[in-house]
């Protein structure tokens, strides 16, 4: 085991939506150089391979209900590394700071002095949606979206009568309390016929969007598998409109 003076750094770095073209330039060259690498569960192995040759490949993804007892293990071992490697990449699926926990693991190892440099990547969040042919914003449809997480906080609840008026809605991780949310959604305004649609693995050749409505997911009607994005707002009308006018225009020029 290597014996350093000083801690290294940890790259706090972004994987994007899973398509490793949509990997940033900073996040390729400090994973072809760092000596550990701690991946979560929805980083692609062919961002993996791009790994320096020899460096710890750490798995360090959570399941369900496991956050709590596993992050403080995870903050544990990245300080830890800091201390055998000049460099240590934290990988994340989408963006670090984007329901990723990147603030608190920085937080904790620049208590330890430890020194912490993020690189953003591409989050799901807009990616996923823009892909499928559905923009978050849209001139004389949808002025403001917001970014919600559909998973549970100490068991509690979001307030969603706080997202009534935003046009655009984005929900990550609330698949499986989706019939929960679209009914909440409704109780707090939003109309029951209003489109939703999911975006299943985005970026990736297994992609698939399924749309919908609030109403019909309430109602349980609605099959879709995570990881996938969860858009409601009138923007989604614009995918079938969108991804035929793609088809066509792909058709022509093959």
């Amino acid at each position: 085991m290597v014996s350093r003076s000083r801690p290294g750094t940890v790259y706090l770095t972004g994987a994007g939506p899973g398509d490793p073209e949509l990997l940033t330039l900073a996040a390729a060259r400090v994973l072809s150089r760092a000596g550990a690498v701690f991946y979560d569960r929805l980083v692609s192995p062919e961002i993996l391979a791009l790994a320096h040759h020899g460096a710890e490949m750490i798995y360090v993804g959570k399941e369900g209900g496991q956050q709590d007892e596993v992050q403080p293990r995870i903050l544990r071992q990245l300080a830890a590394a800091a201390w055998r490697h000049a460099a240590v990449v934290r990988l994340k699926g989408g963006d670090p700071m984007v329901f990723g926990r990147g603030g608190e693991e920085w937080a904790y190892l620049a208590e330890r002095e430890v020194p912490v440099v993020l690189i953003p990547g591409v989050s799901s969040a807009i990616s996923a949606p823009g892909l499928s042919g559905i923009p978050l914003t849209l001139r004389g449809v949808a002025r403001s979206f917001a970014v919600v997480t559909g998973h549970e906080q100490d068991g509690q609840h979001e307030n969603w009568d706080a997202f009534r008026s935003i046009d655009t809605l984005v929900i990550l991780m609330g698949v499986a309390h989706r019939k929960q949310i679209a009914g909440a959604l409704i109780a707090s305004g939003r109309p029951a016929n209003q489109p939703a649609a999911f975006v299943e693995r985005g970026s990736t050749p297994r992609s698939r969007t399924v749309t919908s409505t609030l109403g019909a997911i309430a109602r349980g009607e609605t099959d879709v598998e995570s990881p996938a994005v969860w858009i409601v707002g009138e923007v989604v009308r614009q995918h079938e409109v969108l991804a035929a006018m793609s088809e066509e225009l792909i058709e022509a020029v093959a």
